[in-house]
C-alpha cells in the first residue's frame, strides 16, 4: 500500500449532472463536461486538477475557500442553459492514498459529499428548487458555513431564474478583460440594452457576491 500522507484543509469540490440519465445524447453531455471543466482549469487553477472521476462525477481541490466558490460557478455558467450541475464544497482534512492514481480520502471529501447531497435534496423542494452549491465543512463548528450558504442561495436562484441571453452575459462578465460594449456586439443589441439587463436582470448582483465570495480565505 502507497505510503499515506495527509494535507492541511484545502477546500475540496465535488460535482454531477443534474438529470444525466434523461440525456438523448450522453457524450455530447460529457464532452460539454470536459470542455467547462477544462475551461475553469485555465482561469481558476486546482491543486491537483478539475477532472472528471467517474460516471457524471467530477472533482476537483483548492487552497481556499473562494477559489472552490469560484470554479463551481465558472463550470456551471459555462455548461448552462443545456446542462445544469450541482456542486458541493467541502473544508477539512484531505488524506492521499495513492498519489499515482489520485485517490484521496478524509473528512474535506465527506464534507464535500454531504453538501452534494444537500443540494439535491434542497432542489426537491419548491422553495429552494434553484440551489445548485452548497459548502460544508470538517469543523460542526464553522461560523463561516451559514453564512457561505445564504449566499449560495441566494445566487443560485438569481442565476436559476436568468434568461439565455442574461446567461451568456453573465458568463462573459465573469471574464474582466470582457466589456459589455464587446457583449453587445456579440449578442446583436446595444450597449445601453446590456447595462439594463445586467442592473434589471440581477446580473450585477451575482457578480457582486461572486467578488466577495472568491476572496474568502
Amino acid at each position: 500500500m502507497a505510503e499515506m500522507k495527509s494535507t492541511s484543509s484545502p477546500c475540496v469540490l465535488i460535482g454531477d449532472i443534474v438529470a444525466s440519465r434523461v440525456s438523448h445524447d450522453r457524450q455530447v453531455v460529457h464532452d460539454a463536461v470536459v470542455g467547462a471543466l477544462e475551461t475553469t482549469e485555465t482561469v481558476v487553477p486546482s491543486l491537483r486538477g478539475l477532472r472528471i472521476t467517474v460516471g457524471d462525477e467530477f472533482q476537483g481541490a483548492y487552497a481556499t475557500l473562494g477559489a472552490a466558490l469560484d470554479a463551481a460557478l465558472r463550470v456551471r455558467l459555462a455548461l448552462l442553459p443545456d446542462v445544469d450541475v450541482r456542486i458541493g464544497v467541502g473544508r477539512g482534512a484531505v488524506t492521499v492514498l495513492d498519489p499515482a492514481r489520485g485517490i484521496e480520502d478524509g473528512p474535506g471529501w465527506w464534507a464535500a459529499r454531504a453538501a452534494v447531497e444537500h443540494v439535491e435534496a434542497a432542489a426537491e423542494r419548491s422553495p429552494t428548487r434553484t440551489l445548485r452549491t452548497g459548502h460544508r465543512a470538517e469543523d460542526p463548528d464553522d461560523p463561516r458555513v451559514d453564512a457561505v450558504n445564504a449566499a449560495l442561495l441566494c445566487r443560485d436562484h438569481l442565476v436559476g431564474s436568468l434568461s439565455d441571453r442574461s446567461l451568456r452575459l453573465l458568463e462573459g462578465l465573469m471574464h474582466p478583460d470582457t466589456t459589455q460594449a464587446e457583449l453587445a456586439e456579440r449578442e446583436g443589441v446595444s450597449a445601453s440594452a446590456v447595462s439594463q439587463r445586467v442592473r434589471a436582470d440581477g446580473i450585477g448582483a451575482v457578480l457582486a457576491a461572486h467578488e466577495l465570495l472568491r476572496a474568502l480565505p
